[in-house]
Order: structure tokens, then C-alpha cells, then sequence
């Protein structure tokens, strides 16, 4: 992959005010965001745009993703300034989109675990880790499952799990975890839109 002349006096400018500001002393942390933000300019110049939805809530407010049409990956997403709903306006959920894409570097990868009272962590499989959050569910409600209340009244359900709700889960994923809760018996369910 070779570079283009524009990139070359671009990076060669930057370099050499960078030098000459250095010997002076100077913060170059600035100097370095903004030759960041000119190359991501540069690249939305010729990435490819196409519309989507915001999959967060009911609202439906539209997006506008830039792709590079060397990689295919994803360059920027931001409000879709002709949505008729959102008219280019996104909440903090939707704005932060983008951090969800093959972009973030520290997006979870793999599963991490650390032994009660280790101070080491080790990496296991997603099949573990959800046979052993199986495995605590299971002995909890076999501890903690209450029939009937103490007027007598048959309840059938669960006080010692609670369930928190992700604000990174759209409306049908919502749905069918609540129902998955109330399926086990949970009555203590929330979710973290509405805190």
C-alpha cells in the first residue's frame, strides 16, 4: 500500500512544524489530534455513505455510516441529518454507536475471569462462562425459591436475583430477556433507560 503525494507533504509539514515546535518546549499533543482528524477527513472524502436505523429504542433515528471502499470498515457514524424523526440529533446512546463497530480496540473480545481472592486474571471460553452463570442461577433458585408468601398465597418466584438491564439492547432483545427474568421467577427487574 503505497502513499499518495498529499499524504506525504501532509505528514512531512506536520513532522517538521513538530520538530520545530518541540525544540521550543511545546505541547505536540494538539498538533497530533489535529493531523488525525485532517487524515480521518481526507478518508470520509471518498468513503462510501449509507443510511441506517439507531436499533437502541423505539425512536428510530437515522444514521449515516461511512465505510472505506478499500477496507469495508467502518469510518465514522453520525446523524442523519435528513432523518424525518431525529433530523440528524442522537442521544448519548447514539452517538456512541461507532463504539460498538470492529473500530474500538477494546471492544470484549474474549472472556476474562479472576478466582475470588486471585489477583490474576485467565482467559476461559464463552461456553464456560455461561455454564458457570448457569450453574449460580440454578443454585440460587434452588436455595431461594419461594412458593407461597406468608399470607399463604401461592407466588412462585425468586428475591435473591435481580436483573439490570443493558442500555445497549434494542426493544426485541429487551423483550425476550424480561420475559427469560420472569420466566425464572425474578420480580426484582429494571432496566438502566429508565435510572
Amino acid at each position: 500500500m503505497g502513499i499518495t503525494r498529499r499524504e506525504f507533504l501532509t505528514v512531512s509539514g506536520a513532522m517538521g512544524a513538530g520538530l520545530a515546535l518541540s525544540s521550543l518546549g511545546m505541547d505536540l499533543g494538539p498538533i497530533r489530534a489535529y493531523a488525525q482528524e485532517i487524515r480521518k477527513v481526507d478518508k470520509l472524502k471518498t468513503a462510501k455513505e449509507s443510511t441506517s436505523i439507531c436499533c437502541y429504542c423505539s425512536v428510530g433515528c437515522g444514521l449515516l455510516c461511512s465505510t472505506d471502499t478499500k477496507t469495508n470498515k467502518i469510518l465514522n457514524i453520525e446523524g442523519d441529518p435528513e432523518h424525518p424523526i431525529s433530523e440528524g440529533a442522537l442521544c448519548a446512546k447514539g452517538a456512541g454507536i461507532f463504539q460498538t463497530t470492529a473500530a474500538n480496540e477494546h471492544r470484549l473480545t474474549k472472556v476474562l475471569y479472576r478466582a475470588p481472592g486471585s489477583d490474576k486474571w485467565q482467559v476461559k471460553s464463552w461456553d464456560w462462562a455461561i455454564g458457570e452463570i448457569a450453574k449460580k442461577i440454578k443454585k440460587t433458585r434452588d436455595a431461594h425459591f419461594i412458593v407461597k408468601n406468608s399470607k399463604g398465597q401461592v407466588v412462585n418466584r425468586v428475591e435473591a436475583i435481580a436483573h439490570m438491564g443493558s442500555s445497549n439492547v434494542d426493544n426485541e432483545e429487551c423483550w425476550a430477556i424480561t420475559a427469560m427474568v420472569r420466566a425464572l421467577g425474578l420480580i426484582h427487574i429494571d432496566h438502566q433507560a429508565r435510572v
